[in-house]
């Protein structure tokens, strides 16, 4: 009855609000909705696994340890196995019931598939074998903590059942943010997996209001993206826990690429491998100048109103805007502005934001997906770490450097 392994993956994270001068309006709040609780484990109630069985006496230990009481109830089943070999886990509620989990892939621990209870009391029963067949069986019973009033808001940009473009990180939020101490053991819970499998890591942003998840290039076309954020009951740091588990499977589309050149005045669209649309565009002006680097498509709008008055002041205004698709925070957009349209292909006009004519606007609107990537060239304003979806921003080599768990060497 081993199990389907579970794997958690390493951690950068979210800056704080910028001051580009951008045509949209800056980030007030939050707009995308959390993901719901995270379901039942498909994994069978039991884990075993088979193999060649080490040398030397059979020992195994367990924790938390027998007796125990107050355990966060995001409680795994530690595992230690010596002379043999680990047959199975089983982990039972105080009606009997058996539940649901998965076995790291270090074999280091056994992750239940829901948070526990609060206040309740568990057995968990671990059987182990040397390789002469003689087996040995320990249990370990523990109580949960009551319910803590403290606790760290969490989500996940991802919404379960939707499709989103290659560039799409997995993007988990924290509020209050998770100081640097308190990072390592709250990324141990966050498991992604990928199917076709592709490794990548998680990165928190300075403040640690967030962290990405993203492999070295982009996801393949096809990809499902499988996570669950196992944050319920986790210890977050200065005595607070995290509020839920959230979770969320996606899929990855087709490939499409935005890449806007400053020079030329142009945006070039490459879907599959392919040019399929060049068109004129204007960017900020010298005095409200877009921002050069990688960004992903954040947010869409078909109609919307972009009003600057409250950060601004004199130089606000309130517009309708259509055809609306976020790039940053600091609201630069990508979007219809039928009033220089004379200016696209020519000079930049614009607050910061791209601009392009309504018909351009619209085949983009209908074209592209959440997580698709838009990359601007040539502007001398540069991107900032945070501002945005910037995963992609930063080389890997910088990337894995906001993980707070080693990162493997082959992904180094």
């Amino acid at each position: 009855m081993v199990g389907r392994r579970l794997v958690a993956i390493l951690t950068v994270a979210v800056a704080a609000p910028f001051a580009l001068v951008a045509c949209g309006e800056k980030q007030k709040t939050t707009p995308a909705s959390w993901v719901g609780s995270a379901p039942a484990s498909s994994a069978p109630a039991g884990t075993e696994r088979s193999g060649n069985a080490a040398v030397g006496p059979l020992a195994v230990s367990v924790t938390p340890a027998s007796g125990k009481k107050g355990v966060p109830i995001s409680a795994e089943i530690g595992l230690k196995v010596t002379g043999g070999e680990l047959k199975s886990v089983t982990l039972r509620d105080a009606k009997g019931k058996t539940l649901s989990g998965e076995l790291r892939a270090d074999g280091s621990s056994w992750v239940p598939g829901k948070p526990l209870k609060n206040s309740t009391s568990y057995e968990a029963t671990v059987v182990a074998a040397d390789a002469a067949g003689q087996a040995k069986t320990v249990t370990t019973s523990f109580t949960t903590m009551a319910k803590r009033g403290r606790e760290t808001g969490t989500g996940l940009y991802l919404f379960d059942g939707r499709t989103y473009g290659v560039a799409m990180p997995v993007v988990a939020e924290f509020s209050p943010g998770v100081k640097k101490k308190d990072r390592a053991a709250v990324q141990k819970r966050m498991f992604v997996k990928t199917d076709p499998p592709q490794p990548g890591t998680w990165s928190w942003t300075p403040s640690g209001t967030q962290a990405y998840y993203r492999a070295p290039e982009y996801w393949k076309p096809g990809t499902t993206l499988t996570v669950r954020l196992g944050l319920a009951g986790v210890p977050t740091g200065g005595g607070r826990y995290g509020d839920q588990d959230r979770s969320a499977t996606a899929e990855i589309g087709r490939r499409l690429e935005m890449t806007v050149d400053n020079k030329s005045k142009k945006m070039t669209v490459v879907q599959g491998g392919k040019t399929v649309r060049t068109m004129p565009v204007s960017l900020g002006k010298k005095s409200t100048p877009s921002a050069s680097g990688t960004m992903v498509v954040m947010e869409k709008k078909a109609a919307t109103v972009f009003d600057t008055t409250d950060t601004d002041g004199d130089e606000g205004y309130v517009t309708d805007i259509e055809f609306a698709q976020r790039i940053t925070w600091s609201g630069q957009y990508l979007h219809s502005a039928p009033w220089s349209v004379g200016d696209q292909g020519r000079r930049n006009v614009s607050h910061g934001c791209v601009n392009v004519s309504p018909s351009n606007a619209r085949w983009l609107f209908d074209k592209t997906l959440i997580g698709d990537p838009v990359v601007v060239r040539g502007t001398g304003e540069k991107l900032g770490y945070g501002d945005g979806w910037t995963a992609w921003n930063v080389s890997w080599k910088e990337f894995v450097k906001g993980s707070a768990l080693p990162v493997p060497d082959e992904l180094g």
